[in-house]
């Protein structure tokens, strides 16, 4: 029998206090169950499929959490000050859990509908912010392609630490995302 009180959800929170912690790779059984108090077979009670599914449990939070953020983040909002928002949640979600987000799949398998369901909310928070430039069909989808790749790369950089000069990088983020909404407002096809 389960033990009182932990719950699938509680084992990812711990799961992700260890990320937060120590990094994705140190995550384990052994890691989340000694934060849990709990012994790691004991696991297996909430989380079927040992590591692996723990692993998939932590990328459907991650992925979920950031959805959840740009929608919060965008509400209410519309063309460029939507796109101001969701870039900077974006990079301040990356930046305040630099190793959840290093646990972040790029690519959620196709087989597995829940981690599908979050990376759909995910990118579908940035088609609702496309909206307002009267972007459609194909061409939707490569404005989205640009907005993730543009909020991934600089999140990404920026955790590596390669924005080493002396430079105000708020300023640069300003640029970069001057330089995404003038060009959404000239997008092909666009309003």
């Amino acid at each position: 029998m389960p033990r009182a009180g932990l719950t699938p959800d509680l084992v990812v929170d711990h799961a992700l206090g260890l990320i937060d912690d120590q990094g994705p790779e140190a995550l384990t059984l052994a890691g989340v169950a000694l934060r849990a108090k709990v012994a790691a077979p004991s696991l297996y009670k909430h989380v079927p499929g040992g590591l692996g599914g723990l692993r998939r449990l932590v990328a459907i939070r991650v992925t979920a959490d950031l959805a959840a953020r740009l929608r919060q983040a965008t509400e209410g909002l519309r063309g460029d000050a939507a796109v101001d928002a969701l870039l900077r949640a974006y990079h301040g979600y990356a930046i305040e859990y630099p190793h959840r987000y290093a646990a972040l799949p790029q690519s959620p398998s196709g087989t597995d509908p829940e981690l599908i369901d979050a990376a759909t909310a995910l990118v579908g928070a940035i088609f609702r912010v496309l909206e307002d430039y009267g972007i459609a069909e194909s061409e939707a989808v490569h404005a989205t392609r640009t907005v993730r790749a543009l909020a991934h790369g600089f999140a990404s950089l920026t955790i590596a630490g390669a924005f080493q000069l002396r430079e105000d990088l708020g300023v640069t983020q300003q640029r970069l995302i001057g330089l995404l909404t003038s060009g959404l407002r000239s997008w092909p096809d666009g309003a």
